[in-house]
């Protein structure tokens, strides 16, 4: 079976394969940069849910106040979860898991 390679009838297959993985790995870079979080900036997220609730809580009704805090809570074990079927054990996937949960604060901040 000949093979149709957009370089032409004598493109080498190893050297695309090359490049398709180069490309993959730039783009999977670039989506770690996109979420990546630090720890304080992950404190901060924290620290506006938990105001968040407590403001709702006072306002509307506590109940308002615990499902918000109780849907941030869930998304933490989910990526919990997450994080330990990707490999992470201990502190390293609770880490992983609370910068995914509450790293949006980076998302918000100047």
């Amino acid at each position: 079976m000949i093979q149709q390679w957009p370089e032409g009838p004598h493109a080498d297959p190893d050297a695309a394969r090359d490049r398709y993985h180069a490309d993959l790995r730039a783009s999977r870079a670039a989506a770690r940069e996109v979420f990546r979080a630090e720890l304080p900036i992950a404190h901060m997220g924290l620290a506006l849910v938990a105001l968040a609730s407590v403001l709702v809580g006072v306002v509307w009704s506590p109940k308002s106040g615990v499902i918000i805090a109780g849907a941030f809570a869930a998304l933490f074990v989910v990526a919990l979860a997450g994080a330990f079927l990707a490999g992470r054990r201990g502190w390293g996937a609770a880490r992983a898991a609370y910068r995914f949960t509450f790293g949006w604060a980076d998302w918000i901040t100047f």
